[in-house]
């Protein structure tokens, strides 16, 4: 076998480093990105300040590489991994439609989907907008909307209002992120018919956990109900699907469904399936979790309480969605003991194992037929998740909101309601 440059006489890593990382204990390194993907090479601290080390890089074997891994602290990343870029030549085309509408929402996420048009939580409650129709005729106030004030907590997120809506547009729910209190109201008859409750438990740390599944006959709302617990209501008689034993006092053994878990934000898959859940555990850690409903609604009334860990993140409250039922993407990209990366992971939720990981997107995220939409400032990125590249910029354009049936994108700023609806993928 030959001997490689690190002077072992081994399988070669694939990977390359400074020859100062070679030893029994390497000192702590950087990792200096090579500008293809994500690969990066192994640099000790004194060689990462030099202007450019990698002349003198070697190759190094399956145990040097180890011994990096298992004894060297990676301090931080040198440089950027490739963002690739695919824009074509011009805007992606798509269709527009923009109305004046003097409507203001609360904040950024009080801008939710109807069948119809649009959902917005204003200061005067909850009004329907029709996005087709100048202001005057195109909006009508639903209902007024009152919650409790929630304290404000200065280690913690400052408490704000939230809207969902579900997806036949019957009923909306309004909750405070980073608060206790929220209410699920009837659209069509403008009545409150569940008020929601998720304990008095460090709720402080994450979005209100909230979810419609199914529509028509059998709406159903998911909400936490404490901070280690969800449970499903029917609509609109608010009536429990999933009673069951969850508690423990703290003494003796945990139950073997006690789940030690604080729960974030709820995120359901297209069909309902599935349900992505951001929260996170102690020391602190983000984990984000999906939960079988079919498998939960179905009779195991502890699926929840054993949900399979996705993804590990060193903080929670990220820009998470789906691809397609089976396919989400979180970001940013991270391991353990790593610092993060600019960018997305794609899990299979189904099978419980990361795809792939490509760097670039930062901001709120959407899926809709396959593609990856990015809110950022400048505009309204599409991604290919498969090809890990942007292609596409629609500029000076900041959505808020999406409607999954339509494809249709909504931003409600400066008295003016714009929406994009993107072109059909081609066949």
């Amino acid at each position: 076998m030959e001997v490689l440059p690190c002077g072992h006489a081994a399988h070669a890593a694939g990977t390359r480093g400074c020859a100062h990382l070679v030893g029994e204990r390497p000192p702590d390194h950087y990792g200096w990105f090579s500008g293809v993907g994500l690969a990066y090479d192994l640099l000790c601290e004194g060689c990462s300040k030099r202007d450019d080390p990698r002349s003198e890089l070697i190759v190094l074997c399956v145990g040097c590489a180890e011994r990096v891994d298992d004894y060297s602290d990676l301090l931080g990343w040198v440089g950027r991994p490739e963002v690739r870029h695919r824009d074509g030549p011009s805007s992606p085309g798509g269709e527009w439609t923009s109305v004046g509408c003097a409507v203001e929402p609360v904040n950024a996420r009080c801008v939710a989907p109807l069948p119809g048009g649009w959902l917005v939580l204003a200061e005067d409650g909850l009004v329907e907008v029709d996005g087709l129709v100048e202001v005057g005729d195109g909006t009508r106030l639903v209902a007024p909307v009152s919650l409790p004030v929630e304290p404000r907590d200065h280690s913690a997120e400052p408490p704000r209002p939230a809207l969902h809506t579900s997806s036949d547009g019957r009923y909306a729910a309004v909750v405070t992120d980073f608060g206790r209190h929220g209410v699920v109201v009837d659209l069509v008859t403008g009545t409150e018919v569940m008020p929601l409750d998720r304990g008095d438990y460090r709720y402080r740390h994450t979005c209100f956990p909230l979810a419609f599944l199914g529509s028509g006959s059998a709406p159903v709302v998911v909400t936490a109900t404490d901070w280690n617990r969800l449970d499903a209501f029917s609509l609109p008689s608010g009536r429990l699907l999933t009673d069951r034993v969850t508690s423990w006092s703290g003494d003796g053994p945990k139950p073997e469904h006690y789940l030690d878990y604080f729960h974030g934000a709820l995120l359901g898959s297209p069909s309902g399936r599935w349900l992505l859940d951001d929260g996170w555990v102690w020391s602190p850690y983000g984990v984000v979790v999906v939960h079988d409903v079919a498998a939960w609604l179905g009779g195991d009334v502890h699926a929840v309480e054993h949900g399979r860990e996705l993804a590990v993140r060193d903080a929670w409250t990220l820009p998470i969605a789906w691809l397609d039922d089976r396919t989400a993407v979180f970001q940013p990209i991270w391991k353990p003991d790593r610092p993060p990366v600019d960018g997305v992971e794609v899990h299979d939720v189904v099978g419980g194992r990361r795809l792939t990981a490509f760097a670039g997107p930062v901001g709120r995220m959407w899926g809709h037929e396959g593609l990856l939409y990015v809110g950022t400032a400048s505009g309204l990125e599409v991604w290919d998740p498969v090809e890990g590249a942007r292609t596409a910029v629609v500029e000076d354009f900041t959505p808020t909101a999406h409607n999954p049936r339509t494809g249709r994108f909504a931003e409600l700023a400066d008295g003016r309601l714009r929406t994009w609806t993107p072109p059909a993928p081609p066949p």
